[in-house]
């Protein structure tokens, strides 16, 4: 069976970054810890409006299976969990400054999400580890919205400043090719949520 772990396996690696990212969504996927579970070490998870104790235990949950933990939308919490920061696009992001800060001694990841040319250029103003970029396919989690397609991805892709830039909206293992090769990861809510991701235990770095 064609799974994102699999369709992630083609993409080129970059800096020991992730290739697979699982995103947290209030709606959708409101604990993610069950299917944080079943990625393989290396990937990361996007946590985004958790309930303190969610949070917690998902962060323990990163640090036994060596998962990347990043904290969507607030610096100082980051900072808390001992976790990277999700900069989310056309909104503020309270304890950004402080976790900047302490990103230059402790080497944190800050990952921003983008969804045009503004956004990009704010991940090359912060410095940013990696892009998120989308949305690549129409996706489940804006019904209706127009979405980038692989061409008009890849143009953006390429303002990025050489930073990583991973997918992120509708991909599936099958579509999932479509994308070009230079994808820096693959993030997903369902398609990294039910059964499909597997049991398997292989790490899964980008390096």
């Amino acid at each position: 069976m064609r799974t994102l772990e699999a369709a992630a396996r083609r993409l080129k690696p970059r800096d020991g970054l992730p290739r697979l990212y699982l995103f947290s969504d209030p709606v959708r996927l409101a604990d993610p810890r069950a299917a944080a579970g079943r990625l393989p070490p290396g990937a990361a998870v996007v946590a985004r409006g958790l309930a303190p104790a969610v949070l917690r235990g998902l962060a323990a949950l990163g640090r036994r299976r060596r998962l990347l933990l990043l904290v969507a939308g607030d610096g100082r919490l980051a900072l808390r969990q001992r976790a990277g920061l999700h900069v989310p696009d056309r909104r503020a992001t309270p304890g950004l400054l402080p976790f900047l800060l302490a990103r230059r001694r402790r080497g944190l990841v800050l990952t921003v999400a983008a969804h045009g040319r503004a956004g990009l250029a704010r991940a090359r103003r912060l410095g940013a580890t990696a892009v998120i970029l989308s949305p690549v396919f129409p996706t489940r989690s804006h019904p209706g919205a127009p979405a980038l397609g692989p061409l008009r991805w890849a143009s953006l892709a390429a303002r990025a400043g050489g930073r990583a830039v991973v997918a992120l909206g509708g991909i599936t293992p099958g579509n999932a090719a479509r994308l070009p090769r230079r994808t820096a990861g693959l993030a997903a809510i369902g398609g990294l949520s039910g059964s499909s991701t597997g049991r398997r235990t292989q790490a899964f770095t980008a390096g």
